[in-house]
């Protein structure tokens, strides 16, 4: 079930025809979930909730041909690696990877030896690979470090194009959104043909903000929907509702430098904030766009056959408004995606997230 399923259009303009961040060609999102036990925690048995989700960015090597890039913090309470080598060359040079809070070395390290397995072993080479993350630790035995190395693989194996699963789905297995079961979610555009026809996809990994806010195509559904209704699980250390992060990351096909990456990026705050997300002091709500146009970059100075220049097209800025409505529409979209997919989720000491029910949600935005 998706927003669309259920009569609910977000926006304008047109998502491609997956809607989803597949829709950029040459992307592809595999995943790695991890569901195993019941019952009490014991830390390093279980119970387990967590995964991996791995974005490949182009269907070629992104360590040798590397794309433009721009990052941008909501709020810092989070962890995003190699964004200052982004900030630095405007450069992604490494697939994308998202997991739980205390995996985020693991996954890294995988990437890595991706990265050296692609290249061979004899190459000097270095990697500064993407890795995000979100807490799953309410559902999930999140001190038991159960993402592994072979997880990764595994999800770089299964990346894929076309349609995407959403919801409890690798990475974001364990995650709940505005009191309700949250997780993995993807929408996308079409800019018109008069700004260049261009696409934007957007992938959330959504694990943020307050029932109470919570607001779907402008409707207060978290206000009609209460905790008295559907329960909030409970932090087991706090008395306070569930908050914690998202991760936005956007492709576009779109030719963009990385100064224009990092405009697009800004933007999936206001997607967030046309949800009910406000950024709060302990979330992390880390953004990464790229822009697979531009192939051909040199992926190192220290190249023997870099040349000397490299010649480029970059989309007039007189257009980029039109992007920017793209990554606003498709990151609203894919948060009402996550929320709709979601299914019910009893994890660690039997705390439960509940998913949004379909029907009820349906009856308060007729109402």
């Amino acid at each position: 079930m998706r927003a669309r399923d259920l009569g609910i259009t977000i926006g304008t303009l047109q998502p491609g025809p997956h809607n989803a961040i597949t829709d950029v060609a040459g992307v592809r999102v595999g995943f790695t979930t991890l569901v195993e036990g019941e019952g009490a925690l014991k830390v390093g048995h279980g119970p387990i909730r967590t995964g991996v989700t791995v974005i490949m960015p182009h269907e070629g090597n992104v360590w040798r041909e590397p794309l433009f890039a721009g990052s941008h913090r909501l709020n810092g309470n989070g962890e995003m690696t190699g964004l200052e080598w982004i900030k630095e060359a405007g450069m992604l040079m490494s697939p994308i990877g998202l997991t739980n809070t205390h995996s985020v070395g693991v996954v890294r390290d995988a990437l890595v030896s991706h990265a050296v397995a692609s290249h061979g072993a004899q190459d000097v080479f270095w990697a500064l690979p993407v890795v995000a993350e979100t807490y799953d630790g309410l559902l999930n035995d999140v001190n038991g470090l159960h993402v592994r190395p072979e997880h990764v693989a595994q999800a770089i194996a299964s990346a894929s194009s076309g349609p995407l699963a959403e919801g409890n789905v690798g990475s974001g297995t364990g995650m709940i959104c505005h009191g309700f079961k949250g997780g993995i979610g993807t929408a996308s555009r079409r800019v018109n043909a008069a700004a260049g026809g261009y696409t934007v996809g957007v992938l959330v990994q959504a694990n943020h903000g307050r029932r109470e806010r919570l607001r779907i195509n402008g409707i207060a559904v978290g206000e009609a929907i209460p905790d008295t209704e559907v329960p909030v699980p409970d932090l087991p250390f706090s008395s306070q509702q569930v908050r914690g992060s998202i991760i936005v990351v956007i492709a576009t096909d779109a030719p963009l430098i990385p100064t224009q990456c990092m405009r697009l990026a800004q933007r999936a705050g206001l997607g967030i904030a046309r949800t009910g997300g406000v950024g709060e002091h302990t979330s992390g709500d880390l953004f990464l766009a790229f822009s697979t146009a531009n192939r051909g970059i040199p992926a190192s100075e220290y190249s023997d056959n870099s040349p000397l220049t490299v010649p480029l097209t970059m989309l007039s800025n007189t257009y980029i408004t039109d992007l920017f409505d793209a990554v606003v529409e498709a990151t609203e979209e894919a948060i009402v995606n996550t929320l709709l997919a979601a299914t019910t989720l009893s994890g660690r000491d039997g705390i439960t997230a509940y998913a949004l029910p379909h029907a009820r949600l349906r009856e308060v935005m007729q109402r």
